[in-house]
């Protein structure tokens, strides 16, 4: 009776805390609270999906039910991305019966890196994605090696892992795994990089033994083509590699299989890629994973198209005190070597606490923003002279930089002074400031 009280005690919730904004995490907390091992109470599909990585799990997951859905699959998944057990428990009774069955083909879990570990002591996935492992909040998160270990303790013998061959940290994973292991990956592209590239050598130590890795190539950061010599670690040849990766185009050849990109990134090529390799070890076929991108609209906001001042503009929101998100966002604003304008927000550090912890700004490629297309850098927000502090030691004179601590100020001084492209480089807690005065 406990378990039928539960889950009618989410759903009455789920109902009433909705239109509150209190529907996503508030009604699974309360169902844990009345029965805590709920979730191993439920009768789930032969199907169970997990995501977790650093960055791309809401994506990831959209795409993945995307797909699914496109080809004849039913699929619960949290649509408001909400990944700690909360909002996992959330969605899946949401989706059961008050018998505690879920009747879906695929059960999708977006899970957070850091609470893995405990929504999968009560279930257990038959397939485990895991995207990359970064440098990301690390006032919440510690080191990648930390949270290695973490991640670690949700990976249960005779998963299914799905791995990104070129994360050396992820492809630890595989090492003694006992379970069948799929890898994906991104082959040598034009524009790799021999050398590092970056403000910081993460990938310097093999982080198995702690020797000195090599790398035959890097995409971006640490990933790349990399192999230990004293322990063996090394990228695995992936079941699917990307061999020719088009951005400007949107494409991608997967095992020769082309597929669309809904958004020109790095990221989202990985996303694509991951849920590719997901979808054809659940039996769908190439062809109909690749007919089912080719309509795919992104969700999630994080890239908006704006006018401001008769010039053509675009956001790109990076992920709270994550300096590869954006080290991606500033690539995507240079690669086309286009002239443009970037206007650079911090105003809120973190969505989820306070903290005016800023070191995190050291890990930001922004010495890349000295690229002869970028005709000035603007720097915003309360953060601004944090900013300009970090700009202080790049390759960028005072002459190309503008600082406004009011985000109006600096809209202003765009609309009057932007030169070609306008690019916004900001978070999640800070787009919507921008945007409400474009």
């Amino acid at each position: 009776m406990k378990k039928f009280f539960a889950i009618l005690l989410c759903k009455l919730a789920r109902a009433v805390g909705k239109p509150l904004g209190k529907g996503s995490s508030l009604p699974g907390k309360l169902a844990l609270k009345l029965c805590p091992d709920i979730l191993s109470r439920l009768t789930l599909p032969q199907y169970i999906v997990a995501v977790t990585g650093s960055n791309g799990k809401t994506s990831t997951v959209e795409l993945l039910a995307h797909i699914l859905t496109a080809n004849g699959k039913t699929v619960a998944y949290n649509r408001e991305g909400s990944n700690q057990i909360e909002g996992v428990a959330t969605f899946l009774l949401c989706a059961a019966t008050l018998g505690g069955k879920v009747k879906r083909d695929v059960v999708l879990l977006e899970s957070d890196e850091r609470f893995a570990r405990h929504t999968f002591k009560h279930l257990t996935p038959t397939h485990y994605v895991i995207l990359n492992l970064y440098r990301d909040q690390l006032t919440r998160n510690g080191h990648p090696q930390w949270m290695y270990d973490i991640v670690k303790e949700s990976v249960k013998s005779g998963v299914h892992l799905i791995l990104n061959a070129d994360d050396p940290m992820v492809a630890r994973y595989g090492l003694r795994h006992d379970g069948p292991v799929t890898w994906f990956g991104v082959n040598r592209q034009p524009g790799d990089f021999d050398a590092n590239h970056g403000a910081y050598r993460d990938g310097t130590y093999c982080p198995e033994c702690l020797s000195p890795m090599e790398y035959d190539f890097y995409h971006f950061n640490h990933i790349g083509a990399y192999h230990c010599g004293h322990c063996g670690l090394r990228r695995h040849d992936p079941d699917y590699a990307a061999t020719a990766l088009d951005l400007p185009g949107q494409t991608m050849t997967v095992n020769g299989q082309s597929l669309y990109l809904a958004l020109p990134s790095w990221y989202h090529a990985y996303n694509t890629l991951a849920a590719f390799a997901l979808c054809r070890e659940l039996g769908l076929e190439a062809g109909a994973i690749a007919a089912s991108l080719a309509d795919y609209t992104l969700h999630s906001g994080r890239v908006v198209e704006f006018a401001l001042g008769g010039r053509k503009g675009t956001l790109l929101t990076s992920k709270h005190e994550n300096s590869v998100s954006y080290d991606q966002s500033i690539r995507a604003a240079t690669q086309s070597g286009d002239e443009c304008t970037v206007l650079v927000i911090v105003d809120a550090v973190s969505r989820k606490y306070f903290t005016s912890e800023t070191s995190w700004l050291w890990d930001i490629d922004f010495d890349s923003l000295a690229a002869p297309c970028v005709r000035e850098v603007v720097l915003a927000g309360r953060y601004c002279h944090d900013l300009a502090t970090r700009f202080s030691y790049t390759g960028i004179g005072p002459e190309r930089l503008a600082v406004f601590e009011d985000i109006g100020a600096a809209a202003e001084h765009l609309q009057s002074a932007a030169q070609g492209h306008i690019y916004v480089i900001t978070c999640f807690s800070d787009k919507d400031k921008i945007l409400s005065l474009l």
